[in-house]
Order: C-alpha cells, then sequence, then structure tokens
C-alpha cells in the first residue's frame, strides 16, 4: 500500500511539472515558438476548436511563425482568434498562410514577463506541494487504520518529503531557465 501512495504521489508531481513546462512553453520570450498559439480556441463553424487541430504551424526563422490552415475557409476565423488573443502580434494573410511577426520584446514588457514566469512558477510549486499534502494525509490514514506502524509511516512521510523537494527543484531550475530566456536580449 505504501508504495502506491509513493508512487502515485511521484506521478502526480510530475504531472504539474510537465504542465509548468506547457505552461511556460507559451510564454513569450521574443523568439518565435509554435507554442505561442497553438493553444489559442477558434470558432471554426460555431465550434471551439484548438488552433492545432486546424493548421500546422512552423518557425521557419527566430522572429516568424507560420500558420499554414489545412482548410482554407477557416483563415478568417484563424485570423479573428489571435487578433482577440492576449499574443500580441497582427496576422499578416497572404490567402495560403498566415504569417505572424514576433516584435523584439522592451524591457518593460520583459519585466512583466518575469512576474507572469514567478506567477507560474509558484502556482507549479503549490500544485507539487497540495500532491505531498494529499499523501501525507493518506499515510496518516493508514497508520491510524493499523495498516502501518508509526516507524514506517516516518520512513514513508520522508520518501515523500524527498520526492517533493526533487519536483520543486526541477520547478526552481525551470523558472530560473525560463526567466534567463526571457532578459535575454
Amino acid at each position: 500500500m505504501i508504495p502506491e501512495t509513493l508512487a502515485d504521489a511521484d506521478q502526480k508531481m510530475g504531472k504539474s511539472v510537465e504542465a509548468l513546462k506547457r505552461e511556460l512553453g507559451g510564454v513569450r520570450t521574443g523568439r518565435a515558438t509554435p507554442s505561442l498559439v497553438e493553444h489559442l480556441v477558434v470558432d471554426y463553424y460555431d465550434t471551439p476548436t484548438p488552433l492545432k487541430q486546424l493548421a500546422s504551424i512552423s518557425v521557419p526563422e527566430a522572429r516568424l511563425i507560420v500558420i499554414q490552415p489545412w482548410d482554407r475557409t477557416a483563415m478568417q476565423a484563424i485570423e479573428k482568434a489571435i487578433l482577440k488573443s492576449d499574443v500580441g502580434m497582427t496576422p499578416s494573410n497572404d490567402g495560403q498562410v498566415i504569417r505572424l511577426s514576433v516584435p523584439p520584446l522592451t524591457e518593460d514588457r520583459r519585466k512583466e514577463m518575469v512576474k507572469v514566469v514567478r506567477k507560474r512558477v509558484e502556482e507549479g510549486r503549490n500544485a507539487v506541494r497540495n500532491v505531498r499534502t494529499h499523501a501525507l494525509e493518506a499515510l496518516r490514514k493508514m497508520e491510524s487504520n493499523k495498516e502501518m506502524s508509526q516507524d514506517d509511516l516516518k520512513r514513508a512521510s520522508d520518501q515523500v518529503q524527498k520526492l517533493h523537494d526533487k519536483h520543486i527543484l526541477t520547478i526552481e531550475d525551470l523558472g530560473k531557465a525560463k526567466e534567463a530566456e526571457v532578459m535575454r536580449v
């Protein structure tokens, strides 16, 4: 029972780290990446559809995103979704593809983006802490139901704490790397 609880906690903490990676991938750094726009939801024939299901997204240059819809009739809807979003880019449509030019970030905007990164990193830390709390509660419940001894509870709690520390360190490293990437000119 203890190994399952530890494995479950490790898996959930890992998923929290992966979610943070995805979120940080969508933070603008002055360089073009598909993750800046692939999460956008397009109103395609009155159905909210993720952009990555409607088009191929490529980055041929460091400051250019090219979106090639599989259905040409979706061009207008994709453009509207980009304009409504908070990506801060204006689409350019040539009838075949939509081009998004990624403007360089100003110093003030970089500082704002660092704040966003820090906020998301803190949310990631909180998610890992919540998993730790639930795992410890489950272990305490097993101990109170006489399914394990106090010594086993202590050892298992230490293992949960080690898992927590490992994932928090990973989150810290991700946050520092993303901050450095955002501040790089």
